[in-house]
């Protein structure tokens, strides 16, 4: 398994759970899944990263976007549960400080 996403909503929210390793390759799966989510369902987004075990900078620049995106059209976005490696690069380049981090997908849906 490289990358599963799911996709739910969650009150006015959508949440999307990420699994697995996001990078260069699987990066672009993860753009289309957060476009059609806030197109389609909520610009409030949380990003579930309970089971992410590693990411680049190409899942960095997905976040970003996704941020500028949900932002365009009056939303947000949350960070859920990032893990070890995926919370130190958050906090390493300081977008923990642009994008919430909250330790879960509920108290995270509650902010949003």
């Amino acid at each position: 398994m490289k990358l599963r996403l799911a996709r739910r909503a969650v009150g006015d929210a959508v949440v999307v759970a990420v699994e697995g390793e996001l990078d260069l390759f699987t990066a672009p799966f993860l753009r289309d899944e957060v476009r059609d989510a806030i197109k389609l369902d909520s610009p409030r987004l949380v990003l579930d990263l309970t089971a992410l075990s590693f990411m680049d900078s190409s899942g960095l620049s997905v976040l970003i976007e996704a941020w500028r995106l949900a932002t365009a059209e009056g939303g947000g976005v949350c960070l859920a549960a990032p893990q070890g490696p995926v919370a130190r690069i958050l906090r390493t380049t300081g977008l923990d400080r642009r994008i919430k981090v909250y330790p879960d997908v509920g108290s995270a849906v509650g902010e949003i």
